[in-house]
């Protein structure tokens, strides 16, 4: 796990706050969206589906930092969408920054470059980059020619720059181990991105492309190969290494989506960001007024191939600081990842 030391303390502190609470539930990292709209159309996306109506509308600066510090999160994702599109994306960012929460803002890099110079380099914001192959394969996942090499350019120019970089990918069932390693091992050796986060693709139900989502023994297979001959600890994987063990099948956990709320124009979505059950207006409801003992697998059927971050990265994280073996184990891999 390439997660760096600062962060990783201040993520432990803040989860050993809420034990000491006992609080059951809370938020680990916030999906905040703060617009539909998006430069784009990726085949496994549904949020562009939206009435044009809603994909013009931009979220209030004091809305999206007021949901954040409503909740407590210690991290922020931005998303959408694509947020660079938002006029007022740096000011959101820089004032999340300012209150010390971990940003990632999401993005297709294709405004990167034009809009990096309303940023500045801290420790405490990422590009969070979206890469589902290399050349060929990412063009057509989004499809667009161009926006590979595009990215690239960014990632670099990033760089030079001083900025953190991270990047995203989903992997479908036209993926192999072969596939999963080659962009991976160009992101990590390559463009040497400071963390990289893999997630198998989840049937959408609002994404144009239906047939290519991957089953829950798909995905064991899939990263259990990929895994193999060293990979796993060699890449700067930005997750914890039970979630590692989830997704290869060594481990199961239930869904913990209450650890990642999402946020968006409509409010706090229920139950998380790929599953539309409602919104309520504030965190509060969110996490009293919801049933989540009916999510996950073998709970909801639409639930059935989900191995997705969203919610098991958070049972991951808490199995893990319930255990002194777990928690060696993950500061082991911190420590052993920042010296790179």
């Amino acid at each position: 796990m390439a997660m760096p030391l600062r962060q990783s303390i201040k993520v432990a502190t803040y989860l050993a706050e809420q034990k000491l609470r006992r609080r059951d539930k809370f938020p680990l990292i916030v999906e905040l969206e703060p617009l539909f709209a998006c430069n784009l159309k990726c085949e496994g996306c549904g949020k562009i589906q939206h009435p044009a109506g809603v994909l013009k509308q931009r979220m209030p600066v004091a809305q999206a930092v007021g949901a954040v510090l409503e909740s407590g999160a210690p991290m922020v994702s931005i998303a959408g969408g694509e947020p660079l599109m938002h006029p007022q994306i740096d000011e959101i960012v820089r004032q999340l920054v300012a209150r010390r929460k971990y940003v990632f803002l999401c993005t297709n890099a294709l405004l990167m470059r034009k809009k990096m110079d309303r940023f500045t380099p801290s420790p405490y914001f990422a590009f969070a980059v979206h890469i589902d192959g290399l050349r060929e394969r990412h063009d057509e996942s989004v499809a667009k020619e161009g926006v590979f090499d595009e990215a690239v350019e960014a990632i670099k120019e990033a760089k030079r720059r001083g900025f953190r970089v991270t990047t995203n990918s989903t992997f479908f069932n036209t993926d192999t181990p072969q596939t999963v390693v080659e962009v991976l091992n160009y992101l990590n050796d390559d463009l040497k991105v400071d963390e990289m986060m893999i997630s198998p693709a989840y049937a959408y139900e609002k994404a144009p492309d239906q047939e290519h989502f991957l089953g829950v023994e798909q995905t064991r297979e899939l990263f259990r190969k990929a895994f193999a001959g060293g990979n796993r600890s060699r890449w700067r994987l930005n997750h914890s290494p039970l979630f590692l063990d989830f997704l290869e099948g060594k481990v199961d956990f239930p869904c913990t989506a209450w650890a990642i709320p999402n946020y968006s124009l409509f409010g706090w979505q229920r139950p998380c960001y790929l599953m539309s059950d409602g919104y309520v207006p504030t965190y509060r409801e969110l996490i009293e007024d919801t049933d989540w003992d009916q999510y996950g697998r073998g709970k909801d059927p639409r639930c059935a191939n989900c191995m997705a971050h969203c919610g098991y990265e958070p049972t991951a994280v808490l199995a893990t600081m319930g255990s002194l073996k777990e928690s060696l184990r993950a500061m082991r891999e911190t420590v052993s990842g920042n010296r790179e």
